[in-house]
């Protein structure tokens, strides 16, 4: 006569010897990856496991995918930190598992003052079968008309309030940095125009520098 399977039951929470950290449902994890060359993978602690003794523990987990993984692969406004929350889910030995993790908000990545190891964000849910994002439209910035990534400098315009890469204003990271005021070309005044077209390499120091420019990386609402 075939054995049944053996009764298992859902805990609470568990405490991996691996990590001694307790983990817990909705905790994200960095769970092994199949080739240790690889990146560890992130994922979503659903539920939690175990046989009637306590051992045996399993994770039922909802994978994060990164860019590379996904259709279309790695885009310039992806951030090196970025996931996508995906319709996969598994079932893991928790000895997988080889640490806790934070998967942010967009907006409250972007106002984190440092970024760790264990900081990673997410804006698009990802269907794995169909190659499907959600939302299908992302913020643009700039004279680009590039969703943002969070990785790179911005510097906003005090007239309009938008959002532009020093490179696509003609200005290096560093002359960025040191701007007190600016205003892009749609918003300098005319008078101040014909002085940057005259004098162009006082550029930074003439109709550029006019009132506090900030300098950093914000998300600002428009669609493509």
């Amino acid at each position: 006569m075939a054995r049944g399977k053996a009764p298992r039951r859902t805990i609470e929470s568990y405490t991996p010897r691996q990590i001694n950290t307790t983990i817990k449902p909705g905790d994200c994890v960095l769970m092994r990856p199949a080739e240790r060359s690889n990146p560890q993978y992130v994922a979503r602690i659903e539920w939690i496991e175990a046989d009637v003794r306590g051992g045996n523990v399993k994770v039922h987990v909802r994978w994060y995918y990164r860019p590379e993984e996904s259709v279309g692969g790695r885009r310039q406004f992806h951030g090196s930190k970025e996931v996508f929350l995906s319709d996969h889910y598994d079932l893991q030995s928790v000895d997988t598992i080889e640490g806790k993790c934070t998967v942010h908000s967009f907006k409250s990545y972007t106002k984190l003052d440092a970024v760790g190891n264990e900081d990673y964000f997410c804006r698009f849910e990802y269907n794995s079968c169909t190659g499907a994002f959600n939302p299908d439209r992302v913020a643009v910035y700039c004279k680009c008309e590039m969703p943002y990534n969070p990785d790179d400098l911005m510097v906003q315009c005090e007239g309009c309030s938008d959002w532009f890469h020093p490179a696509c204003i003609e200005m290096t990271a560093e002359e960025a940095k040191t701007l007190d005021h600016f205003f892009c070309e749609t918003c300098l005044p005319q008078g101040q125009k014909k002085l940057q077209n005259s004098h162009t390499t006082s550029r930074h120091s003439g109709g550029y520098k006019t009132a506090t420019t900030e300098v950093k990386k914000m998300h600002k609402p428009s669609v493509i």
